[in-house]
């Protein structure tokens, strides 16, 4: 801001450069639809229940002016959110379910490292320390406070059984391994970690130590998640805004978000 403008011009000159398509809005949201798969835990444990749409009305005897619906779905359904008290790490931390988090925790910036070529070869492909120096090494030091996004195109899979990739030996997707969410966590001080996958961690994460990291580490240290995220590939490695806002669940521990990111362009 320069010696002449106020907070106010800062937002008048984002107004007219929305209006005038100089500042883009890019949906990195998927479509909450009963197709979209739901998250799916070892059969020993409890599972989230799948997105469900009921017609109250649709402009017939049962409401003649108004169409809606009632639905019924997780917190970690489709594209959504996951405050720091979703894992046991987190219980204890303050201000860490949806409604108590600060309003400012959902705009922030976002730092997208491509590895949509690894993810391609290799479906259980770990982002390491060593690929995010690699970046850092192009686009400069993640900036603290910022989202780091994993692009792995995983997104473009429709095919809801190949999206969630099972097999005899569990789930293949990929995710950052366990010294990668230290090092955005303790060296970085990222504000979360988002994914294009059904979670922020690998789908073999549970045989990690400690198993799920990017729930473990992010969570017990205050930090936020993005899951089932898409259109990464639309967004540059540096420079986009994320707006990501869960619902004000009393108590929650996430929530569907639609998930924007403001790009120049």
């Amino acid at each position: 801001m320069s010696a002449t403008e106020t907070p106010s011009d800062i937002l008048r000159e984002m107004t007219r450069a929305l209006k005038t398509q100089h500042l883009r809005v890019v949906d990195l949201t998927q479509t909450l639809s009963p197709r979209f798969p739901q998250i799916v835990l070892p059969p020993e444990f409890d599972q989230c229940a799948p997105f469900r749409m009921e017609e109250i009305s649709h402009y017939d005897e049962r409401g003649p002016g108004w169409y809606w619906n009632n639905i019924s779905f997780g917190e970690h359904t489709g594209t959504h959110f996951d405050a720091p008290i979703h894992w046991i790490t987190g219980r204890d931390l303050p201000n860490s379910t949806t409604d108590s988090l600060p309003p400012q925790t959902f705009v922030a910036p976002a730092c997208v490292v491509d590895c949509s070529a690894e993810a391609k070869q290799d479906a259980d492909f770990l982002l390491t320390v060593d690929r995010l120096k690699l970046w850092e090494k192009e686009h400069g030091r993640i900036p603290a406070g910022s989202w780091l996004l994993m692009r792995t195109d995983w997104s473009k899979r429709t095919d809801p059984v190949a999206y969630q990739n099972f097999d005899a030996a569990g789930q293949h997707s990929p995710g950052p391994d366990v010294s990668a969410v230290d090092f955005l966590v303790h060296e970085r001080q990222v504000i979360g970690f988002g994914s294009e996958t059904i979670g922020t961690d690998a789908g073999q994460a549970a045989n990690f130590r400690p198993p799920y990291p990017c729930h473990s580490i992010m969570h017990g240290n205050g930090r936020l998640g993005l899951q089932c995220l898409c259109n990464l590939d639309l967004l540059p490695p540096t420079g986009a805004v994320i707006i990501a806002a869960p619902l004000k669940i009393l108590n929650g521990s996430g929530s569907p978000v639609r998930a924007l990111a403001l790009v120049v362009s």
